[in-house]
């Protein structure tokens, strides 16, 4: 199931804390969203790439009820990192938060059955909204 992010309100609830997982080599960017998201009660963890997210989800893959990967990174990008998420045991959403997707890159994030893609940049409601969602 894809979320579309125009069909969203922001008035959305979040009904439960989530225990999110997000990679960003942007180190602004992951300490926006630990603020954000935490101001809601979800717990958030960041790493620098998609090799130390991988890690993390290969020693308690049920530990995340949520991924958010950037796609530019470096060391393993956010394709790569999906794609061995998806060959895993991962029970959890993934969303794909990045800035300048082509459609080639897109179409191959849909084939790897991601739950969103979001564009950077993002409304903090937006978010939350799309949250609640998954």
């Amino acid at each position: 199931m894809s979320i579309h992010v125009s069909t969203l309100g922001a008035t959305s609830v979040v009904p439960r804390s989530l225990h999110i997982l997000y990679a960003d080599d942007v180190p602004e960017l992951r300490r926006l969203l630990e603020v954000t998201l935490g101001r809601v009660g979800h717990t958030i963890e960041t790493v620098p790439d998609g090799q130390e997210a991988l890690t993390r989800v290969l020693a308690t893959p049920a530990a995340y009820d949520l991924v958010i990967t950037d796609h530019h990174m470096p060391k393993m990008n956010g394709l790569e990192l999906v794609g061995r998420l998806r060959a895993l045991p991962f029970p959890g959403k993934i969303v794909v938060f990045s800035s300048e997707l082509g459609e080639d890159v897109s179409q191959a994030y849909r084939e790897l059955r991601v739950d969103c893609i979001l564009p950077k940049p993002i409304f903090p409601d937006t978010l939350r909204s799309v949250l609640a969602a998954l």
